[in-house]
Order: C-alpha cells, then sequence, then structure tokens
C-alpha cells in the first residue's frame, strides 16, 4: 500500500485542492493543443482514405479527390458555425449530447450521448494506431511490434491526463505546434516548387476530364471515407467548462482557429497528392510519399514523418480531454455510475480517464491495430452526434428565435442534411465495418436506462417524507451474534462490545470434521471466559462457514423479530500495524460479510482490534 502511494505520488503528482482548479483552466493556446489535436492529425490520414477508395476504379479516378475534398470543407464549415452557436447556446459542455436532450428529448440524446462515448474510444484507437503506423513507415523494423506499442502510448497519455489538464496541455504544446510548423512549411514549401516548376506534374488526369466507370455511389463512398478528417472538431464544445474565462468566446475563438488550420492543411494536402500522383500503398502514406516529393529523404522528411507520430500519438488526448466531461454529464443525469462525476487528487474525472484508456486498448486488440478497420466506425460515432446536433439547434432556433435567427437555422440545416447523408451512405456503402454500431447501440442504450431505473428506484425508496419520521420503528431489545473462530484478545474484545450493546449476546462459532479435539477445546475455553455468553457450536461437514452461519443467523433474527429486537452480527477482525499485510489476513471475514449483506433483517457490523506491533 506505501509502495503503491509512492508509485501514485510519482506518477501523477501531489493532490491539488478544490480551490486550485481554477488554475487548471485553459488558455486558447493550450487548449487549441489540448482539443484540436485529434482534428488536426486527420490530415494524415483523410485524404489517404479518399485515394484509397477512388484507386479501386482508376488512376484517373483520382482527379476527383479534389471534388471530394471540396464537399468536405462545405461540411467543415456547416459544422463549425453549428458547433459554435451550440458553444454559445449550451456552454456546459456535453455538446451534441447536451442539445439532442433538449431539443429532441432524452432517447436522442442518449443515442448522441452514447455515439460520442464510443467514438471517443476509437478516437483514442484510431490516433495510436495512426501514429504507430507512421513510426513503422519511418522504421520498418518495429511493424510486428505495432499493437505492442500502441497500449504503451496509450497508457502513457492516460497517465499524463490523471495529472491535469494543465500539465498535459504543457506536454502536448510542442508536438502539436511542431506538425502545424512541419505541415506549413511543406505545403508551402510544395506549392512554391510546383510555382516554379521543380516539381513536376503527375496527376493521372486533368480537372474535368472524364473518367470511365466513375459512378456517383464510388464518389459518395470516398467522400464518407473522406470525412473522417472532421472528426474531432465537436471536442471543444463539449470541453467548455474546462477554458478560461469568458469560457465561450474562448472555446468558440479557439474552434474558428482549429477550423481554418484544418481547413489550409486539407486542402494543401489533397492537392498536392492529385498533383503529384500520389496513389496509396500499403506499406507508405500518402503524407510520407509527398513529404518525399517536396523534401526528398533528407532532414525535412524525417522531422515531417517524426511530428505527425507525435501528433497521432497524442490525438488521442482530445478523446481524454472529452470522454471525462460527456461521462460526467451522462452520470449526472443518472445514466451512468455516479463514480464519473468523482474527481481525482488532481481534480480530472480519473474514473472517466481510465474507463477510456481500457476501452481504446480493448479494440486495439480486436482490430488488431489497424486504422482502416476503425475509420468508417469511427465516421459513424461522429456523424451520427453532428446529424442530430445540428438539427436539434434548428429546433432550438425555431423555439428561441432571435436575431437572424433564420441564418443560423440554415447553417445548422446544411450541415445536418450532409451528415444525415453521409450516415445513409457509411451505412449502405460500408456495412461490413460499421455493422458493429447497431448491436453496440442498442446494448449501450439498454445500460443507461437500467442504470437510471436504477437510481431512481433507489431514490425514491431513499427519501423519507414528513409522516414516515413519525413512523420509524421502535425496538425492545437488541440481539447480538458474535461470530467466533477461536478464543482470541480479538474475540473477548468483541464480545466484551456486544454485551455493552445488546440486551441479549450469543457467540456463534462453525467446526469442522479434521480436528475435534481443537473444536472442543474452543467451546471449552470460551464458556470459561465468557460463562454467561451463550456458545452455539454449528458443525460443519462440508468445510463451509458461510453457509451454516447464514442458516444460524437467519433462525436467530426471526425468533428476534417476533420478541420486536434488533440483530446484529458482530465480525471480530485484527488490522495489522503495515496496511500491505491485509492481504495476508481477514479473507474468512470478508466472504461473510457479502454473504450477511443480503439479509435485509440483520445488520452487521465488524469489531476491529488493531495490531500495536
Amino acid at each position: 500500500m506505501i509502495m503503491w502511494r509512492y508509485l501514485k505520488r510519482l506518477l501523477i503528482g501531489k493532490p491539488l485542492k478544490t480551490m486550485d482548479e481554477g488554475g487548471q483552466a485553459l488558455t486558447k493556446f493550450k487548449a487549441l493543443a489540448l482539443l484540436s489535436s485529434d482534428a488536426l492529425s486527420s490530415v494524415a490520414y483523410g485524404t489517404e482514405q479518399i485515394t484509397t477508395v477512388l484507386i479501386t476504379l482508376s488512376a484517373a479516378a483520382l482527379m476527383y479527390q479534389l471534388w471530394v475534398a471540396a464537399l468536405v470543407l462545405v461540411l467543415l464549415f456547416a459544422i463549425t458555425m453549428s458547433y459554435r452557436q451550440i458553444i454559445r447556446a449550451y456552454p456546459s459542455g456535453g455538446g451534441a449530447y447536451v442539445v439532442a436532450s433538449t431539443n429532441w428529448g432524452r432517447p436522442a440524446g442518449l443515442v448522441a450521448g452514447g455515439s460520442l462515448l464510443v467514438d471517443y474510444m476509437l478516437t483514442v484507437a484510431v490516433s495510436v494506431t495512426s501514429g504507430t503506423e507512421a513510426i513503422t513507415s519511418a522504421v520498418p523494423a518495429l511493424a510486428n511490434y505495432q499493437v505492442l506499442i500502441a497500449v504503451l502510448i496509450v497508457l502513457a497519455i492516460m497517465a499524463l491526463n490523471l495529472r491535469g489538464m494543465r500539465e498535459s496541455a504543457s506536454f502536448l504544446t510542442f508536438p502539436v505546434y511542431f506538425f502545424i510548423i512541419m505541415i506549413v512549411g511543406m505545403i508551402i514549401w510544395g506549392i512554391m516548387n510546383i510555382a516554379s516548376g521543380n516539381l513536376t506534374y503527375h496527376a493521372a488526369a486533368a480537372v474535368g476530364a472524364p473518367v470511365q466507370g466513375m459512378t456517383l455511389v464510388l464518389f459518395f463512398r470516398a467522400f464518407s471515407s473522406g470525412s473522417s478528417s472532421l472528426t474531432g472538431v465537436e471536442a471543444i464544445s463539449n470541453a467548455v467548462p474546462n477554458f478560461r474565462r469568458p469560457k465561450r468566446k474562448n472555446a468558440a475563438n479557439t474552434l474558428a482557429i482549429m477550423s481554418i488550420v484544418l481547413a489550409f492543411f486539407f486542402a494543401g494536402i489533397t492537392y498536392l497528392s492529385y498533383y503529384l500522383g500520389i496513389k496509396p500503398q500499403s506499406d507508405n502514406t500518402v503524407l510520407s510519399q509527398i513529404a518525399t516529393a517536396v523534401f526528398g529523404h533528407g532532414l525535412f522528411y524525417y522531422l515531417l514523418q517524426l511530428s505527425t507520430a507525435l501528433i497521432l500519438a497524442v490525438a488521442a488526448n482530445t478523446g481524454f480531454s472529452a470522454f471525462p466531461i460527456l461521462a460526467y454529464n451522462l452520470a449526472k443525469d443518472k445514466f451512468l455510475p455516479h463514480a464519473y462525476m468523482d474527481r481525482g487528487d488532481r481534480l480530472g474525472y480519473s474514473n472517466g480517464i481510465i474507463s477510456l484508456a481500457v476501452g481504446a486498448i480493448a479494440l486495439i486488440f480486436i482490430f488488431h491495430g489497424k486504422t482502416t478497420l476503425l475509420i468508417p466506425l469511427y465516421a459513424v460515432g461522429v456523424f451520427v452526434p453532428f446529424t442530430l446536433s445540428q438539427s436539434g439547434m434548428i429546433v432550438h432556433w425555431f423555439r428561441e428565435r432571435g436575431q437572424w435567427w433564420w441564418m443560423k437555422a440554415a447553417v445548422n440545416l446544411l450541415g445536418a442534411l450532409i451528415s444525415l447523408v453521409l450516415v445513409v451512405f457509411l451505412f449502405g456503402l460500408h456495412f461490413a465495418n460499421v455493422w458493429p454500431y447497431l448491436i453496440v447501440m442498442p446494448l449501450l442504450l439498454y445500460m443507461f436506462y437500467r442504470i437510471h431505473v436504477h437510481y431512481i428506484r433507489v431514490a425514491a425508496q431513499l427519501r423519507v417524507v414528513a409522516k414516515e419520521k413519525a413512523e420509524l420503528h421502535d425496538y425492545d431489545g437488541a440481539t447480538v451474534i458474535v461470530l467466533v473462530s477461536n478464543v482470541t484478545r480479538v474475540t473477548a474484545q468483541a464480545v466484551n462490545y456486544a454485551r455493552s450493546i445488546g440486551d441479549y449476546v450469543i457467540a456463534m462459532h462453525v467446526s469442522f470434521d479434521e480436528n475435534p479435539e481443537k473444536e472442543h477445546k474452543t467451546a471449552a475455553e470460551f464458556k470459561s471466559t465468557f460463562p454467561d455468553v451463550r456458545f452455539v457450536d454449528i458443525h460443519s461437514s462440508y468445510r463451509s462457514i458461510a453457509t451454516p452461519t447464514l442458516r444460524f443467523c437467519d433462525v436467530i433474527a426471526k425468533r428476534a423479530a417476533e420478541r420486536n429486537f434488533s440483530t446484529t452480527v458482530l465480525v471480530p477482525q485484527f488490522v495489522p500495524k503495515k496496511p500491505w499485510q491485509n492481504i495476508l489476513h481477514n479473507q474468512t471475514s470478508l466472504r461473510l460479510r457479502a454473504v450477511l449483506n443480503s439479509r435485509e433483517n440483520i445488520i452487521v457490523s465488524t469489531y476491529n482490534y488493531h495490531l500495536k506491533e
């Protein structure tokens, strides 16, 4: 126990006071690093997902990546404007869950909330597996250790988040801004080289040229895959409470900055991919091929690969920032365990952070660390809440009205329609990868409602109304059963205490066949020490203590109730001086308390005897 406390302090740091919470709030500079890493890092695989679909037809079809990218940018604009409105209208955090619950009702809110919970786990899994792919592209010798590397990265980011937002944001500042500098440098240097003629035009088809076999279905399949570049945009709206004051303004401005940077990155990378005629390869990412063409295999290429690996690895942190707050909102509404509302030593929602890490690691093992298998399911988890939140904002504007409300509603309508079309195409064109959503979502909803019903029933049973205060039961006496294994200082002190609180005290002992002489000796020793206390020896032929103890206590409790007596079972145990020594003792008392707790007419109490040495 002492070793665990030392290790915990080493990994997480010293506890913070509740009053220190203000110091954990985020500036726009740090929030961009903490909350936009997922969205910005998606450019590392967004264009690749588009080209992977289009290349199945022909190299000439890669020309359509420009039109797909243009549609993705339209959707990005609509989503950004919508979430800026959500931030201002619903600044408590929770994002799509709160918007859908308020405007469409609780079931729609739970679908949005459940989708996002799973999506944040997928965010971590996709980001980390993509990061490991960037590492193995640069160092092929590590390819066989991809799953292990991914799991270690998840554990490292979990430990970082358990230390608190301020420290995790400070740590993430370098990889995020390093990536921004390298991508900006690559795009600008690439365009300058194109303008100067140093980069040769290698596109298989000119813009607007007819491509034989191209269909609308294939185009939308590419669009639905490329839309993965927009994942993570919603994270800022879920984490508004983490910002410094004025929270709404700072969160909205951070979202705008992130979207502008994301749009520039996505447009630039897609254009370079088209111009250079880049084709997706299994062992070399599209971004890596662009970097090779622009920088060559020199220092800047490896710096770009390093920055890509770093941001993809830490992009998982967006999920760690948003998941705990969403879980908090669900727990506050009694749809998740209240443990998700508890703050840890560093003022973060530690249970949410740990749950997210466990879920992400499970997904990495299930999908064997392959990003392409996770992307479609990942996109569904994003665009279902997008659709619900943006359509919910239309309802919000019709109810609230206000200045220019119809223009705001029109923006939400555009985003909702495109998101809905995406969801339909994701299910229609990628059903082989997204079908688990249709199983996971009902199970999550069932879990939410079961938890909610439980909390409502518990609250109803625990609530004390005025008339019940006058009807509290008055007992005429108390029966105390002391469980005795042998006669020691512990049992002697426990019996002595029982006599002070009970009108009728019984000592109960369970004996076995193995050593009858010892059992007789225990009975004789107890009777000589406490001649005024009734001693009952229950024989067990099957070496079970719990079952005969429970049966005996049931009989005594029934008789006590007939006399209007309460029944208390006292379980004696000693407490070692060293906390770690507890694992060596008291297992029997734990089992006995567990079985006795099932009886509503029996009070279970523990008598602790503390050892001095």
